[in-house]
């Protein structure tokens, strides 16, 4: 499994936990609460979801609503077919979840990861908080050291370019701090003293200060049924 289709099987099956869906709505929670999916197709999609049905972590079911009962007849085709989680798939996410390998703290997973910390204990939270933090220290110094290097050849915008790089990095380390201290103190992102996971909301797209995805409420919509 590739590291892109590793990211996306946990961020379905981190979404279907919360409710069933059929692969449209799916596809636009995907693009609207997490950033780092907002570029991907159906053509990614739907074998990422056959591949976990095949998995037993998700199972396949008719549509339910009157709408999608009036598919069949009225459009000439099937209705829309609606993910489930399985017993199996929560308890492989769960598992997936608790994980804090050096996969946790890379660009796209820390993303997705950061959107389920509603649903992760908080020592595993600060595990990733700090492996992330650890990653950025390590890439700031490099960059520092190579504008170093390097600054006398640059013209004016590719040293800007530069600069703005390592500000970007700079700024999310601070606000990693920001977020390391408030679990320390065992406060949730809202401020409030609290023993169990941080609240979120994952529906809106609420990252706590991850850069937020552009519009993709204009997405056309293509043909809903199963492929």
């Amino acid at each position: 499994m590739s590291r892109r289709s590793g990211i996306l099987e946990f961020a379905v099956l981190g979404l279907l936990r919360e409710s069933p869906m059929h692969g449209y709505e799916l596809r636009k929670r995907l693009n609207t609460s997490l950033g780092v999916f907002r570029a991907f197709s159906y053509g990614t999609l739907y074998p990422c979801l056959k591949t976990l049905v095949t998995n037993g972590w998700l199972i396949e079911e008719p549509g339910s609503t009157h709408e999608d009962a009036l598919a069949a007849p009225l459009a000439g085709r099937r209705a829309k077919i609606v993910y489930r989680l399985t017993a199996e798939g929560k308890e492989h996410f769960e598992e997936l979840l608790s994980q804090t390998g050096p996969d946790a703290y890379e660009d796209e997973h820390f993303a997705a990861r950061f959107a389920f910390f509603g649903q992760t204990s908080r020592d595993v939270r600060m595990r990733v908080l700090e492996g992330r933090r650890s990653r950025l220290e390590e890439r700031l110094e490099k960059m520092r050291a190579s504008l170093a290097r390097t600054r006398e050849r640059l013209d004016d915008y590719t040293l800007e370019l530069q600069r703005h790089g390592m500000e970007s990095v700079e700024r999310e380390v601070r606000w990693l701090n920001e977020l390391i201290e408030s679990e320390r103190a065992g406060r949730d992102l809202k401020g409030s003293a609290s023993g169990g996971p941080a609240q979120q909301n994952t529906t809106t797209g609420s990252t706590g200060g991850l850069p937020r995805p552009g519009d993709t409420s204009g997405t056309d919509t293509p043909d809903d049924t199963a492929t």
